[in-house]
């Protein structure tokens, strides 16, 4: 006699866990980096560096929780989801405020968010289709310059280093750009080579 197969909604497992927890605490705690930036007005070196004690907080739980989901099998929908949410709100508000500040060009913030929101609508989009699109290497490593720009940005440097900052921040909106215009060129090659097959 065959035994009922029980384990069919054990597979799935709970939204509440420790990785969707550390997403959404990420979320929460966003308001007090942005307010963090604005009180340190980019020249207070106290609140700099809480403002970058913040972000790297954040940052490390964004790893810690990627890293335990993918070790326990603990990936959820709602994880899929919020984590991506949580990283982009993360960084457009580090940019925004660094803009209210008055130490980055408006014209980064711009560029890197419609850029950003762009390609999450066109993946968005292309999931409905059916065409999962996942991250390339060029995505993470666009990610990571971003991240290491803002965080120069947040801490307190003498004035001689606002040139190679930002020339570090040149190189990560140039990466965005160029990768989200990647996405959009493989993309286009793949659909070429399906069409042609048929």
């Amino acid at each position: 006699m065959n035994k009922p197969n029980v384990d069919a909604h054990q597979t799935k497992p709970s939204n509440f866990n420790v990785p969707n927890v550390l997403t959404s605490a990420r979320i929460l705690v966003i308001p007090l980096f942005a307010w963090l930036i604005l009180r340190s007005e980019s020249h207070h070196a106290g609140w700099m560096w809480a403002s970058f004690g913040c972000f790297v907080a954040l940052m490390i739980t964004d790893k810690l929780d990627g890293d335990i989901a993918r070790a326990r099998n603990l990936i959820t929908d709602f994880g899929k989801i919020a984590d991506p949410i949580a990283d982009k709100a993360l960084m457009a508000t580090g940019f925004i405020c660094l803009n209210i500040t008055g130490v980055l060009p408006v014209w980064v913030t711009v560029v890197i968010l419609v850029r950003e929101l762009g390609i999450t609508f066109w993946r968005m989009v292309e999931l409905r289709k059916g065409n999962v699109v996942p991250a390339s290497k060029g995505g993470k490593l666009k990610t990571v310059l971003q991240t290491i720009a803002v965080a120069l940005y947040l801490v307190p440097f003498p004035e001689f280093m606002d040139i190679p900052i930002f020339l570090v921040m040149l190189v990560a909106v140039v990466v965005t750009v160029v990768t989200g215009a990647q996405y959009l060129i493989d993309s286009a090659k793949l659909k070429a080579q399906a069409s042609s097959s048929h």
